[in-house]
C-alpha cells in the first residue's frame, strides 16, 4: 500500500469514528431537529474545522434536513491571517460570515499583566456570537468542545472555582435566547488531532491565549495525560461519571432536599402504621 493510499485509509477510518461519536451525541442529547439552522462557530483550530467537516458529512446522509452556517469572529489580533478562513469556506461551498470586532484591544487593555485573557475574551466572544445567531434566525449554535475539554473543565472548576460543573453537551443560555450544542462531546481530542492532520486543515493558532504559559488548563491537561499513561481509560471513566450523577450522594442542599428527610420518614412511618391497622 502506497503512502497516499495508507493516508486515505486512515482518514476514512478516523472520519468514520468521529461520525459515529458525533451521531451518537446528537441522538443522545437531541441536538439537531428537522428544519434547524445550525450556526457553526469556527476559530481556525482543529476542533472547529473537524466540527464543520463532520456536520457537513452527516448532513448529506441524515434522515432530517438542517442547514449549516459557518461563522468566524475576527478579533483583530495582530498578524491574524484574515484570508485563510474565507478561502477555505469558499472552496467548501458553505454559507458563512466573518464578523469583525476588535475584542483584542479590549482584552489586552483590561486584563492585568500576567493574568490570563481567556475569561474576558470568551465572554465578549460569546455575546457577539449569540447576538449574531439571533439576528439570522439560527436556533442552534454549535461549538467545537470535545470530550477532553469537558473533563478538563470539570477539574478547572473543582480546583480553582470550588464548583462541581463541566460543559453540558446541550445548553440553554441564561437569557433563554440561544441553544448551544457540542456535537463533539463524545470525541477524543487525540482522534480529532489525527483527523485534522490527515485532512490537512489550514490551522490558525490562537496567539492571544497560546502566548501565556501560565494557563491553568495546560496544567490540567498535563495532569490528565499523566493519569492516562498510568491508567489507560481513566479519562473516559471520568467522562462517564459526568454523565452519571447521583445528587443524593453529593452535598448541594439546593440540588437535593436534605431538609425534607424527617417529614419523609414520618410519612413513611404513618403509612406503615396504617397498613398494620388494615
Amino acid at each position: 500500500m502506497s503512502t497516499a493510499d495508507k493516508n486515505h485509509f486512515m482518514l476514512n477510518r478516523s472520519r468514520k469514528n468521529l461520525r459515529r461519536d458525533v451521531g451518537r451525541a446528537i441522538a443522545d442529547f437531541d441536538m439537531i431537529q428537522d428544519g434547524d439552522l445550525v450556526m457553526v462557530c469556527l476559530s481556525g483550530g482543529k476542533d472547529s474545522y473537524t466540527l464543520l467537516d463532520i456536520l457537513s458529512s452527516l448532513q448529506r446522509h441524515a434522515p432530517i434536513n438542517y442547514e449549516l452556517h459557518a461563522v468566524n469572529l475576527d478579533q483583530k489580533q495582530p498578524g491574524f491571517p484574515e484570508h485563510v478562513l474565507p478561502e477555505y469556506l469558499e472552496n467548501l461551498g458553505v454559507t458563512y460570515k466573518i464578523l469583525e470586532q476588535d475584542t483584542y484591544s479590549i482584552v489586552t487593555d483590561k486584563v492585568p499583566v500576567g493574568k490570563t485573557f481567556c475569561g474576558l475574551c470568551s465572554r465578549l466572544r460569546r455575546g457577539i456570537l449569540y447576538n449574531y445567531a439571533e439576528s439570522i434566525g439560527a436556533n442552534k449554535i454549535a461549538l467545537g468542545h470535545h470530550r477532553d475539554d469537558i473533563v478538563e473543565t470539570l477539574f478547572l472548576n473543582m480546583f480553582y472555582g470550588g464548583k462541581l460543573k463541566a460543559m453540558p453537551p446541550k445548553l440553554l443560555s441564561d437569557d433563554k435566547r440561544n441553544i448551544v450544542i457540542r456535537p463533539l462531546a463524545y470525541c477524543k481530542e487525540a482522534e480529532i488531532s489525527r483527523y485534522a492532520e490527515l485532512a490537512g486543515f489550514p490551522i490558525i493558532p490562537c496567539d492571544l491565549c497560546g502566548s501565556q504559559d501560565n494557563l491553568k488548563r495546560q496544567a490540567i491537561k498535563g495532569m490528565l495525560r499523566g493519569w492516562q499513561r498510568e491508567n489507560p481509560g481513566r479519562v473516559e471513566t471520568i467522562f462517564r461519571a459526568i454523565c452519571n450523577v447521583s445528587p443524593s450522594q453529593l452535598a448541594d442542599s439546593e440540588l437535593f432536599d436534605f431538609s425534607g428527610f424527617e417529614s419523609l420518614r414520618r410519612a413513611n412511618s404513618e403509612n406503615l402504621n396504617l397498613m398494620e391497622v388494615k
